[in-house]
């Protein structure tokens, strides 16, 4: 029996266990990221092991969040980044050089190697043919360590790709078509794998906005073949030595299959307040517009921006009425527009140019106008991650975001009246790597520099034999990381845990820390209580590392995403599913509850109850954890079990 890519790549890998669907796996890392909002928390946890240099093939820290600095916390951060990476073997990629999964696709991922990065997106390196895994800050400081990764070795499904785009379409579009058949929930444990003749009508940059935006869906990773297209791109980038073909084989057996004919794809949208919304731009057209951004990680590539200039060179202006801000996804795009005057084309068409960051689409910028419409070329447009709350946010293609920029309204942009002109994608790319510094030779000469704001990994307890609690919080379906722990102008305290958990759910109820914090001091603990696919979106570890600071001990919801389930792990907070999800409504917030004998039923494998004591009510309750992820939650989170471990 022929195996898929998947198999091949993550076989090759498997440090424990076997390829069995649906069993544990650890996998070796080849390669980590990190980003500055999740980073400095990944590299304190780092220093806390005690190992004196990473173990990986290359791991790289990006700095593309907080780059607004107002006040000194975010600069501090930076040069707390800086320092540590100089001493403990890491690449540094400075602010201003790009975001993180733009600018690794370009300079530093490879086919076949396995990549772990603290943020949601890093599954863009599958349009490069790699095993790219999002994961929290912690998991990513253990293989940095020269640790295994552990999850569920996944069902592989098999993603068709038959006939090419027609212009105006994109791959974008393309995966607003897969968020309309898989939806947002119920595809963890679930791999993409897309193959079929259509594969090698797209770009490797096309390719990545499609495994980019995978994460939208909750599975694993999404990955392409290597192929003479990826190897034209890594030629171009001057690493072909890095290049090798991979393919699963002509017999390879998958879990299922889905078919998408990209000759039918048409122009999509993702309406307000989820990237499972999806509309047809036709159906849309006529709506006004007030805002246009266009960048992030999905859509802000050489050949993305190139679309929207050739537009505007033809068009002229942008419409009177819209906002337009154009953030370039690296400095190596952004140079290349510039010498091409692509970017003055832009400009002089009154777009507002942005570095390249994440900026806007983590709503640290650029915030519309209150109840404003925003096209975005980003892959989230949850509640209120704008930066404004009443805002409605739209997931559009560059080409939809570039007909909006000139028609100040949504416009199907095969009805723009403008010739459709093919960007081809450069024999050789612009390469300076400059901004990328490498660790000091002698890390003995490096000292650390630490800001005020920079505190240290909030410490747990052992799981009680008893757990004794309320209620604080009961929330409904589709809860994301954004909604438990802000990003926006919050950011800035992710390494000051004890100032950060203010905020924990203060966009659902801002009042909620406080109650926590009451709870907490009077000895009880904190139980969230939520609905289906609770912990979507980002890999934040904040939302499990905050709400254990504040005295959560168990979050029980009647389905809940891969990474936050894991953050959960990572810092003794149990994940709990309800056994029969009606008993979601036997369940108030405010109830007093108990779990008797919780150490021991996790410790043997035994039935948990809980006892809601205010409704006289028994509610059975269940779990996925492995093994090893209970022992992890009975020592208090992965830093004890390690601690434990090595004594």
């Amino acid at each position: 029996m022929g195996k898929s890519l998947t198999e091949k790549i993550l076989e090759a890998h498997i440090v424990e266990g076997k390829w069995e669907p649906g069993t544990e796996i650890s996998i070796k890392i080849d390669q980590t990221l990190t980003q500055d909002a999740t980073g400095t928390m990944a590299y304190l946890q780092f220093e806390a092991m005690g190992i004196p240099r990473v173990k990986t093939e290359l791991s790289v820290s990006y700095v593309d969040h907080n780059t607004i600095q107002i006040g000194y916390e975010n600069a501090d951060d930076h040069r707390y980044l800086q320092t540590v990476a100089a001493k403990y073997g890491i690449q540094y990629s400075r602010a201003g050089n790009g975001i993180c999964h733009q600018a690794h696709l370009e300079r530093f991922g490879a086919p076949g190697k396995t990549l772990l990065g603290s943020d949601s997106h890093t599954p863009t390196g599958g349009g490069l043919g790699m095993v790219a895994i999002g994961a929290g800050g912690l998991d990513v400081a253990v293989a940095m360590g020269g640790g295994p990764f552990y999850l569920t070795c996944p069902k592989v499904v098999k993603v068709n790709l038959l006939g090419k785009l027609k212009p105006w379409v994109s791959a974008k579009d393309v995966i607003l078509k897969i968020l309309e058949k898989f939806t947002v929930k119920g595809n963890v444990g679930l791999v993409l794998e897309y193959q079929g003749p259509g594969v090698k009508t797209l770009s490797v940059p096309e390719r990545a906005t499609i495994t980019n935006m995978g994460a939208e869906t909750g599975v694993t990773f999404s990955i392409f073949p290597s192929d003479e297209v990826t190897k034209e791109f890594m030629d171009a980038q001057g690493r072909g030595g890095q290049w090798k073909a991979m393919d699963a084989d002509p017999d390879a057996v998958y879990d299922r299959e889905v078919t998408i004919e990209l000759n039918k794809v048409e122009p999509l949208t993702a309406y307000p307040h989820s990237p499972g919304n999806i509309k047809k731009v036709s159906d849309m057209a006529g709506t006004k517009v007030d805002q246009v951004c266009i960048g992030s990680c999905t859509n802000s590539s050489y050949r993305d921006l190139m679309i929207v200039a050739n537009v505007l060179k033809k068009k002229g202006h942008i419409h009177p009425d819209v906002s337009v801000v154009i953030a370039p996804g690296s400095r190596q795009v952004y140079n290349m527009i510039a010498k091409n005057k692509a970017l003055a084309i832009l400009i002089g068409a009154g777009c507002r140019i942005a570095e390249s960051a994440c900026g806007f689409c983590i709503g640290n910028s650029q915030s519309p106008q209150s109840k404003g419409v925003s096209l975005r070329t980003s892959n989230r447009n949850f509640e209120a991650r704008s930066g404004t709350k009443d805002a409605q946010c739209y997931l559009v293609s560059p080409e939809t975001a570039v007909a909006a920029t000139v028609t100040g309204e949504f416009t199907d942009p095969r009805k723009l009246g403008v010739k459709y002109s093919r960007v081809k994608m450069p024999a050789k790319f612009l390469i300076d790597d400059s901004m990328i510094l490498q660790p000091a030779k002698d890390p003995s000469k490096v000292t650390i520099i630490r800001g005020p704001n920079i505190g240290e990994p909030p410490k747990n307890e052992p799981l009680s034999e008893t757990v004794k609690g309320v209620v604080t919080i009961k929330v409904g379906d589709k809860i994301t990381t954004d909604h438990i722990i802000p990003a926006g102008d919050k950011m800035k305290y992710r390494s000051n845990v004890p100032r950060y958990s203010d905020f924990v759910f203060d966009i659902v109820d801002n009042t909620f820390s406080k109650r926590a914090k009451e709870n907490k001091g009077k000895g009880l603990a904190n139980i969230i209580v939520a609905g289906e696919s609770y912990g979507q979106g980002s890999s934040r570890e904040h939302a499990a590392m905050c709400p254990m600071y504040l005295g959560v001990k168990v979050v029980l919801a009647k389905s809940l995403e891969r990474i936050h389930t894991a953050n959960l792990i990572n810092f003794g907070i149990v994940p709990l599913i309800f056994e029969n999800p009606a008993d979601y409504d036997a369940i108030a917030q405010g109830d007093e509850i108990v779990i008797e004998g919780f150490k021991k039923a996790l410790e043997t494998g035994g039935k948990i109850v809980i006892k809601n004591k205010t409704k006289g009510k028994d509610i059975p309750v269940k779990h996925s954890m492995s093994g090893r992820d209970r022992n992890i939650v009975l020592a208090g989170g992965t830093l004890n079990y390690i601690k434990s471990r090595n004594k």
